[in-house]
């Protein structure tokens, strides 16, 4: 991804404190943590057969990937609170007719899901398909996306809320 195409991250304030904490816990206490399983592995011997050094390693790779990723998520990140009811913006609660089913959901990064105090409701980002058709709609108005299977889904918006 360019540079200057960086795409913004909608987060609510709930939701970037939260990977701000998970952040710190994982470059400083987790890291020491595993940085020692490997350093205890390492004293056993022979690498090339050592399960629990590998293990330590591959441990610790994930832990680096999820503060990178972490990272790039606050970097590009987006607060905002949603002031309006009138039309559909990033951190909109959206009740809508989906090819005539009810459904929930919030336009923002998925790390707002657990913030969320119902677990149905499900996140979809503003570069998704449906993000892409709802973004900009009031209510009552109907919108259309093209899923990936070729078909036409008709989106009716029955209620616009904040999170």
């Amino acid at each position: 991804m360019k540079e200057n195409m960086k795409e913004k991250i909608w987060l609510s304030q709930e939701a970037y404190n939260k990977l701000k904490d998970e952040l710190l816990f994982l470059s400083t206490s987790k890291r020491e943590e595993i940085k020692k399983k490997v350093a205890q592995a390492r004293s056993e011997g022979d690498l090339k057969e050592n399960g629990g050094y590998h293990a330590a390693r591959e441990e610790q790779g994930k832990n680096e990937g999820r503060i990178r990723e972490i990272e790039y998520k606050l970097a590009n990140a987006e607060i905002s609170s949603v002031s309006s009811t009138d039309i559909i913006q990033a951190g909109s609660l959206i009740t809508a007719k989906i090819d005539d089913q009810n459904s929930k959901f919030v336009l923002g990064s998925r790390e707002i899901k657990p913030t969320l105090n119902d677990s149905s409701i499900d996140v979809y980002s503003l570069t998704s398909p449906i993000g892409r058709a709802v973004l900009n709609a009031k209510k009552n108005q109907i919108v259309e996306y093209i899923a990936p299977s070729g078909k036409k889904i008709k989106i009716k918006i029955l209620k616009i809320e904040t999170i």
